[in-house]
This record gives C-alpha cells, structure tokens and sequence, in this order.
C-alpha cells in the first residue's frame, strides 16, 4: 500500500517541487480544503518559512528556511515509510532517460536547416511526426517508473496521467503541450517529477551528478 503523507508535508514539499504557486494550486494539487491550506501557510509564514508575492502573478515560495525543513520532514518520512530503496531505484530509473528527453526536447524547439539549427517553426510536419513518435517511446519507459514510484507514496500517484494527458494534446496537435512552461505541459511535469525524487532522496540538484 503506498504511504500517505500528512497534510503539513504536502503543503509545504508542493511549494518545494513546484518553486512558485499560488493557493488554488495547493488545494487542488493536495486535496485539501482551502481552509486547512491557509492556515498551513500563514503558519509557514509567521515562522518565515515562505513568502507570498503578490503582482500579475501572485504566488507563494519558500524561503532558504521553509526549503530546509521541508526537506527535513520528506527524509524523515522516507526513513519512517521505509521506501528508500524503492524511491531511489526509480530515480536511477528515470535518470537513464532524463539526458535523452532533455535532447528530445531540444530537437522540438529546434530543427535543422540547411545545416544550421534555427526555431523550430513547425513547418517541417515530417520532423514533428518523428519528435512526437520519440515522445511517445520515452513517455513508454517513464510510465512504469511512475508506477513503481505510485506504490511507494501517495504524492507520486497523479504523474503517469498527468504525462498521459499532455502527450495525447501534443499528439493531437497541441504542440503548447510538449515543453511550453506554466501550463502542465510534458516537460513541466517532467521537471517536477525530477525536482520530486531530488527533494525525496535528499539530493541537490546541483550536486547530482556527483551523487
């Protein structure tokens, strides 16, 4: 049975894996109630733990306190739930494709010309149909690392159909869908997911490769 998070944790390791959000992404993203939600982060916020900014696009985010004790509370819910194996299979899993879904999506944003790589403009219907059939065979070998990372925590449990929804729109013809940022796009997911088993298993981003 997968191990399901406190409420706390998921508030607060939400801000963590998404950077920036604003409440209605919370609830949503938790299943909460906007009511507990709210208390969770004015709490976070006296203790200034976040900070919320407010503008075109008004948001919160986690200060260098907020970051670390939430990172606290995942690797002690790691170690408590027992799944570390588990968790850091998948993520030796994911990282065998990570560079070739990144160069993937390079070759979506840009293609070749006359031997010279330019803005992918989309013309080329020959070179999109190629991209997207890739997308769909790295999108094969993720599932299941998906899957195995469902079973293990609850908080995993929306990514193989969040993948699913944003490959079928780029397959239909929605190419915003492949790596275009603040919508839950292909890539978006895939950074997140990648930014989830990081803060998981206590890894920086900038000291990966060395981990």
């Amino acid at each position: 049975m997968a191990f399901s998070s406190e409420a706390e944790l998921c508030v607060i390791h939400n801000l963590r894996v998404k950077g920036f959000v604003d409440t209605p992404a919370i609830v949503e993203v938790t299943g909460l109630a906007e009511t507990e939600v709210l208390g969770f982060l004015q709490a976070f916020k006296d203790a200034e733990e976040v900070r919320h900014r407010e503008g075109r696009m008004s948001g919160w985010m986690l200060t260098p306190q907020g970051r670390a004790r939430g990172q606290a509370m995942v690797s002690a819910e790691l170690e408590a739930a027992g799944r570390r194996d588990q968790v850091a299979a998948a993520y030796q899993s994911f990282l065998a494709v990570n560079q070739g879904f990144l160069s993937l999506c390079t070759d979506w944003q840009l293609r070749t010309v006359d031997g010279e790589q330019v803005v992918n403009d989309h013309a080329d219907a020959a070179h999109d149909a190629a991209v997207i059939e890739r997308l769909g065979e790295a999108d094969a070998v993720v599932q299941p690392v998906c899957a195995v990372l469902a079973e293990a925590f609850e908080r995993f449990g929306d990514y193989g159909s969040r993948f699913s929804e944003a490959l079928t729109k780029v397959r239909n013809g929605d190419h915003d869908w492949f790596t275009k940022p603040m919508i839950e796009s292909y890539h978006t997911v895939w950074f997140e997911l990648h930014e989830n088993l990081l803060a998981t298993l206590g890894i920086e981003r900038a000291n990966e490769s060395a981990a």
